[in-house]
């Protein structure tokens, strides 16, 4: 009995954590964004929170455009990871192929910048190999 009770709170404080760092990533600092990238990097790939992030990818999935637009050199190439990360999450369904559909144009924009520092054109091309090998529909 109290096994489950402590596992459930524990879930619950992990959740609280996930939404935080998904408010945090949004921040007026680059630090403080960077670090919350570097939170939800390590939970996506330690544990499966696919129930978690189904309801919640767009307004992930919108915070990571930011991030990609907007941000520079490491908050780019972490913004990368965790869109690979958020992408294996959704699985191959349509979920993940929404996810990569919407950031896809942005991937390829920031991998043929020359201007765009190299750690953050690997990681777009990290994260359009892996995310379209996952779940893109379209064959081509």
């Amino acid at each position: 009995g109290s096994e489950t009770v402590d596992e459930h709170a524990q879930e619950e404080e992990a959740e609280d954590k996930l939404k935080e760092d998904m408010d945090s990533v949004l921040d007026r600092s680059a630090k403080t964004r960077q670090a919350a990238l570097q939170s939800l990097r390590l939970a996506f790939s330690s544990r499966t929170l696919s129930e978690f992030l189904l309801e919640r990818r767009l307004t992930l999935t919108d915070s990571l455009e930011k991030c990609l637009k907007k941000g520079k050199g490491e908050e780019q190439a972490l913004a990368g990871t965790v869109l690979t990360l958020l992408c294996l999450q959704m699985g191959s369904g349509p979920e993940g192929e929404e996810v990569f559909r919407s950031l896809k144009p942005l991937l390829v924009s920031i991998l043929i910048d020359s201007a765009a520092s190299p750690v953050a054109r690997q990681s777009c091309a990290a994260a359009l190999g892996m995310c379209c090998y996952v779940a893109a529909a379209d064959l081509e």
